[in-house]
């Protein structure tokens, strides 16, 4: 008997929002670590100043892991999060 293989993961990566200088950081997590999503859902709210951005899953699937904490700065192209991939 073979061993399942592993299923893929992704992360998803915070954007390059244009928002020059401003500190960005996480507000608040939509979706707990465990929740199935599909993509397109809505899993982390980000906070710089008065802005309010959510970002949404990149990939139906599973989230696995929170890589940032709610109020930790955050910077484009940081990992925050990461999904087991469904296939």
């Amino acid at each position: 008997m073979t061993a399942p293989l592993p299923r893929r993961r992704e992360q998803l990566v915070v954007p390059d929002l244009g928002l020059g200088a401003a500190p960005l950081a996480v507000s608040l997590w939509l979706v707990p670590t465990g929740a199935t999503v599909l993509a397109g859902d809505r899993v982390v709210e980000l906070v710089a100043g008065a802005a309010t951005i959510d970002l949404e899953a990149p990939v139906s699937g599973r989230l696995v892991a929170q890589l940032a904490e709610e109020d930790e700065a955050v910077t484009a192209g940081s990992a925050i999060a990461e999904f087991e991939v469904d296939e």
